[in-house]
Formats: C-alpha cells, structure tokens, sequence
C-alpha cells in the first residue's frame, strides 16, 4: 500500500492503466525535457539538442504524455511539432549530401523516429545513384502499391 501523494517511477503503459480523470488515482509529473525550461530551448534552436541522449523516443514518448490531462499539453503538443519541422530538413538534407561520409556523429543526435527517416533518405539516395548508373535491374512496384491493388481487388468482391 501506498501513502497518498507518493511518487514513483513507473512505466508509461502502467501510467496509462492507471490514468482515469475522474477518479484521479494518479497525476503525472512531466520529465524534465518536456517542460518549459526546455521548451524555451527547443523553441530558440531544436537543431542543438541532442535528442537521443534526453530521450531516444522524444516524439513518440511526448505524444503519448498528451493522453494525460496537463494544462500544459497545447505547448508541449506545439514544441514537438515545431521542433520536428526544425530538424526534419537538417535530417533530410545530411541524408541526401553526406554519400561516402561518416555521419555516426549526426546520427548519434537524433531520436530513433529521425534515424529512421535519415536512413529512409539515404536508402532512397543508393537506389537513385545505382538506377542512374544502369545498376538498378528492375523498377519494381512499391508495396504500398501493391497493397492498394490488393485491396481494391477484395473491396469489389464484396
């Protein structure tokens, strides 16, 4: 048993399961880089931080603390969104220009969500290059295209 206004560390989807407004069983307390002093950070240059070391699932960890009745949710729900458009062409851009490079350094930095679309760019780069070197044996259909046929196929036999 716990004495009323405990604090303790727990994992978000427990939080989650215990979160219920109308009962207030819990309250969370927001981590630190999500407050406003880092706010105030990431508003003045995002590209500075490095996002992996706060946290390696900055974006995706701050949208689920969005579920929890926080008065301060619109500006932290605003400082992931304007944070991610600062970095997303610095992403991109590095991921296009840095062929042949070492760019663990850059990649060290960035939250999974933006090493996934940094290797995304690259990847879409190497095809590029091997297709315009003749190296590219054949243009195959994306699988979201091909999905999308499939489902048109299932959709009119219904």
């Amino acid at each position: 048993s716990l004495v009323q206004g405990s604090k303790l560390e727990v994992p978000l989807w427990l939080a989650k399961g215990l979160h219920d407004s109308k009962r207030r069983i819990i309250s969370v307390e927001l981590p630190k880089i999500y407050k406003e002093a880092w706010r105030t950070v990431f508003s003045a240059d995002a590209n500075v931080v490095d996002l992996h070391k706060m946290g390696p699932y900055y974006y995706g960890f701050g949208s689920q603390l969005l579920n929890f009745d926080n008065p301060e949710n619109p500006d932290i729900a605003q400082t992931i969104l304007q944070t991610f458009i600062s970095r997303f062409r610095r992403i991109m851009d590095s991921s296009q220009n840095a062929y042949n490079e070492d760019t663990s350094a850059l990649v060290a930095r960035l939250d999974e969500l933006e090493r996934a679309l940094f290797r995304a760019g690259q990847k879409g780069l190497n095809d590029f290059q091997c297709w315009e070197k003749g190296q590219a044996s054949q243009i195959t259909a994306s699988s979201l295209v091909q999905n999308y046929g499939k489902r048109k196929f299932t959709d009119m036999d219904g």
